[in-house]
Parts: C-alpha cells; structure tokens; sequence
C-alpha cells in the first residue's frame, strides 16, 4: 500500500515554483514562517474557541491540515492568528439596494467596506429603476442599474490597485428587470466592468416563456415608477411578498434567450442562475429570499451572507495510485470531514466582519461550504476516465458519503454547542434537501437540532489547489497536461509560471518519465458538454448549496451545439451554469503543445 508523499522534492510541502510563490504572496504572515507554521497558525486561532481541550483540538485540526489534506479557504489561511484586520469569510452577498442616491452610496459604501477587510463581494442591482424611467418623486430621469455598476468597478479597482489579490465582484439582475438587455451587453467592450461577474437571474416562467415562445414582460415595482400602465403580480428583490409590477415593455422570450448566450458565447458572460431552483431547494426557504451569490455561485446567499469555505483535497486520500488496486481512503475522508466541519463553524465564532450586519447575519444561520478539489486528478490516479459513467458513479457516491457524515457532525455539535439560531425543527425538515437524507439523520436533526443550515458547497479552488501542488481545481477537468499560468506578484506584476498537472506529474515520477500522460486523462477542451454537466449534477445531489463550473468548450463550437448546453443544464436540475469558449480576450492560462492539451487560451471558473 502506498499513499502518495506529501513532499517529494526538499524539504517543504510546497514542491513547485508556483505553490512557493502562492504561499508567499498570498497566506505567509511572517517572513520566517514555513508552511508548517501556517498550518500551526490556522489549527491553533480555530481551535481557540474551543471551552472544553482546545490543545487536543488544535491537533486534530492540524492533523488534517498537514500535507494539505483539507484546504480552507483563501481568507482563513492568510488570516487567521494574525493580527490583521481581515475577515475569514471568502465573500459575501450585500444587502439589498436601495433605490434612492442615498441608498446606492450606502450600499457603495457598505461594499468597500467588506472589500477592504479582504472579502469578495456579490450585488443584485435588480432593485434600481430601469434607465429612462421617471422618479415618482422628483421626477428626475434615472439613468439605470449598469451605470451605477460602473462605480462599483471603479471603486473595485481602487481598491485593489496593488497587490497579489485582485478583487471579486458578482453582478446579477432579473430576467424581466427592463434593462436586461442592457445588462447582458455590457461587457463587449474592452475593459467594461472587468472586476465583475455577470449572471442573469433566470426565472422558471422565463424558461416556460422561452420553451412556449411568448413574449416575456419587462417589468419594475409600480410603486417606484411615475404614472400608470398595465401591471402584474410578481416576487421582487427587496420586497416580502409578491408586489404589483408595471409592464415597462414586451420582447419575445427567445429573442432575450438568445441574447443571453450568443454573449456568453462571444465574451465568456453572462452566467445563468435558476433562481427559483435556488430559493425551492433553499434549506431556509422559510425565512430568506435568495437573489445573488458569491462571485464564482458556489454560495447563494440572502443579503449580507458570506461564505466560509473549504475543500478536501482528494488527491491526497488515493490508496496505491496508478494501479489495479487503487482506492479512495474512505475512512480517512470521513475523518477529515468530522474535523472540518468544526474547523468552519469555529470560522463563524472568530472571524471579524466588515459589518454588524453581515455578523448578525451569518450568526443567525452558521452556514458552513464544505467541499472538494482534485477530482479530476484523484479520477486519473483511480484510473478513471473523467465523465464516464465509472467516473460518475464515483464521484456520486463519494460526495454522497461527505455529505451524510457533513449532516451527522453538523448534529453532534448543536447537542454540544446548541442550533443555528434561525432553526426552525418542523419548517426546517420540510426543506427539500432535508427530506431526501437519511432517516437516522432527519431523525437526528429532529431530536437534537443542527448546528448549521447549510453544510455543502464546492469551490473553484484556485488558488489553494495551485498552493498544494496545482491539483486539477475544485471539480473541473484537469485544463492541460503542461501549460502556463499568469498570477500576480506583490506588487501586482504579472508572473507567468510553466507549471504540470500534479496527477500528470506523479504519474511520471512514478515511471521515471519528463513527458508523457496516463491513458485516462481527458482535458476540459476535449470533454463533450454533456459530460461536463453531468458530472456537475450528479455532485449536485448532495450539495446543499451549489458548484462552481464552468463549461469549457473548443473555440470551433457552434452557436448551436453552444447554445444547447444551458437548456439541457436546466433540465439536469444545476442551480446555475456558465460556458466559456477561447477568445482572443481573456487568458490565464495558456496550454503547451502536449497530448491532451488544449490548442487556445482560455480562463478558468467564473461561476
């Protein structure tokens, strides 16, 4: 039996130039540090909440730590047990917008707070009047939600003018907000709103208008417009109940579909979320309305939620790879769970926010994001092929076990430490995620409550998978066998560093190779769509929150077979999807000339 060394070249965990570098400039808090004293650093701050032998929890939290077994998200490694005035929480969703100048600066304001503590952030700017409408009350004509997004991006890149982090913004707007066309445009020309993820809050009705093709209403709360004019009832951020809408105009529904995805299809954005799939399935669907997420989608969140992020690297729990007798180490992922799920919802109790409100909020619920990374990577070291249905059945059954033992841990500790305040026992079992576990775990959950609303959450990863190695990142296909990668120095110089798939790579080491691939590697450019989507929805069975994924399709696509993706990801039951095609306009990334990699640039993970 043979478990894959955490250092195989030195002395440090961190075996390339680019892990080096990420560890440097982005989670290194002292100059004499090593990577074994931040993971010191990170075990001791959360287990220091701990009333009852927080020594013996800061080993157990260390334990998986090393050899970068768990991952936790960016913000806590670099924060915490430092004495900086950060947040842990990757990002969060703002509050809702106030449609008024007053209102809108307070809400800027309120963002460049949360960004200056560390924290991404995600807006829905639903709530501001449509351009060209008059004010009801001072009769002055507004100039609509994208023009006020532009200061969001201008104080975004302020912030963030230096430095190795770049900032994270999430944009969304309604499907039948009278903008929408507008919204879905806005980032064809070079550098517009760069600092901002795009996606459209997509509703059901608008898929049954566009399946139907009906003419789809574009509507605003009537309360807030001047004059009169046909209405409807319909549910609208900021309000608590269905309002009465005045229809602003009528486009068919295929028209504005269309729109959707021949920009995605240009430009990489739009985005689509299921909005009414994310509040149905929302385990507090009882006391929250869901309108935006964080900026990659992996967290739907009501206003002022925030995301507390982690991933278990499963490259790290492969028993014998590359072998017949190659396994994944189940005991050992599910004490890795038990711990991590402690790790984050001690997060919760130490964290600073940038806001009371943001505290209140995330308090009140405990959400926790519990996820994965290196799938792709953990496949091949199993010998499976990336989207055949051996490597679908895995990974269900595999995110099926983290997600049982997430649920059970999240019960041992409201009988120790008590219930997320907002727990509702009899609502709360009616959620229905809730209503598809286990009997012994609703059972649980009925006697002794659960410590957190929400439990699952998977993550791009960027950042930490390159930090362990460049393991394949969160649950995408491994990119390219060999391929160059663009990150920021300190001061915010671009770098370019030649970095191999750590699969691929000890793949080779293990035969004595320089170049080569194992047989079942299978790159994100030559994955089919549908491959591609099923693997997002067999995961997001036992995902309470969402996935991050992207779609990466060969620059030769057609508009059709392009187009096709997101009704087919509506009807697999994905909370949101988003597509990426290589242009000539974005590139992180660039692929050697080796099997298996992809011929253009291309970006990773919007959403």
């Amino acid at each position: 039996m043979s478990l894959w060394p955490v250092a195989v070249t030195g002395d440090s965990p961190l075996d390339t130039s680019i892990a080096r570098h990420i560890w440097q400039t982005r989670y290194r808090d002292d100059n004499k540090a090593s990577v074994e004293e931040t993971w010191r650093r990170v075990a001791h701050a959360l287990a220091g909440c701990e009333s009852v032998d927080p020594v013996a929890w800061e080993e157990r939290f260390l334990g998986i730590l090393e050899g970068f077994q768990f991952l936790p998200g960016g913000r806590i490694q670099a924060g915490a047990g430092t004495a900086r005035t950060v947040t842990l929480f990757n990002c969060f969703v703002m509050g809702s917008i106030e449609d008024s100048i007053p209102g809108i600066f307070r809400a800027l304001e309120e963002a460049a707070v949360t960004m200056q503590q560390g924290g991404g952030i995600g807006c829905d700017f639903s709530t501001i009047r449509p351009r060209g409408a008059p004010a009801s009350s001072t009769g002055r004509v507004a100039s609509g939600p994208i023009s006020f997004m532009h200061m969001w991006d201008r104080m975004c890149t302020t912030m963030q003018s230096t430095g190795a982090r770049r900032g994270a913004m999430m944009a969304t707007l309604r499907c039948d907000h009278p903008d929408i066309v507008e919204f879905i445009t806005s980032k064809r020309g070079p550098g517009d709103l760069h600092n901002f993820n795009l996606s459209v809050q997509v509703t059901d009705a608008f898929m049954h208008a566009v399946q139907r093709d009906e003419d789809w209403p574009l509507i605003f709360p009537a309360s807030r417009l001047a004059g009169n004019g046909e209405t409807i009832q319909r549910e609208w951020p900021g309000e608590t109940s269905a309002v009465s809408c005045r229809i602003m105009r009528h486009m068919p529904a295929r028209d504005l579909w269309d729109g959707i995805l021949r920009n995605c299809y240009d430009c990489g954005e739009p985005g689509v979320l299921f909005i009414d799939r994310i509040n149905r399935l929302n385990n507090l669907w009882y006391c929250e309305r869901i309108t935006a997420t964080n900026p990659c989608g992996e967290a739907p969140l009501p206003p002022y939620g925030a995301c507390n992020l982690g991933a278990i690297n499963l490259t790290r729990l492969i028993l014998d790879p590359f072998t017949p007798q190659a396994r994944l180490d189940h005991e050992r992922l599910l004490s890795i769970v038990s711990a991590a799920v402690r790790m984050l919802d001690n997060v919760i109790d130490i964290s600073r926010f940038p806001l009371p409100r943001q505290s209140d909020t995330v308090r009140r619920t405990r959400r926790v994001g519990l996820g994965i990374t290196g799938l792709a990577d953990a496949l091949i070291m199993l010998g499976l092929r990336y989207g055949d249905d051996a490597s679908l059945l895995f990974a269900s059954d595999m995110m099926r076990r983290i997600c049982h033992a997430a649920y059970r841990q999240s019960i041992a500790l409201a009988r120790e430490k008590g219930s997320f305040p907002d727990f509702d026992p009899v609502r709360y079992l009616e959620a229905p995620f809730i209503r598809a576990l286990p009997d012994d775990i609703r059972d649980g959950i009925a006697r002794h409550g659960i410590r957190n609303s929400h439990l699952l959450a998977i993550a791009p990863a960027g950042s930490i998978s390159l930090l362990a190695g460049n393991v394949s990142s969160g649950i995408e296909p491994v990119f390219a066998a060999d391929y160059q990668r663009t990150v920021l120095d300190v001061d915010g110089t671009p770098l370019l560093f030649t970095i191999t798939d750590y699969a691929v790579r000890r793949w080779r080491e293990q035969r004595g190779r320089t170049d080569g691939v194992p047989d079942h590697l299978v790159t994100a450019a030559e994955l089919p769509i549908e491959s591609h989507l099923a693997m997002q929805a067999v995961l997001q069975t036992w995902v309470d929150n969402a996935i991050s994924k992207t779609i990466n399709v060969p620059a030769d696509t057609s508009f059709r077979q392009f187009a096709s993706l997101y009704r087919l990801a509506y009807d697999k039951g994905v909370k949101g999807c988003t597509a990426f095609r290589p242009t000539a306009r974005r590139a992180v990334l660039r692929a050697s000339a080796t099997r298996g990699s992809a011929a253009s640039d291309c970006t990773v993970a919007c959403i």
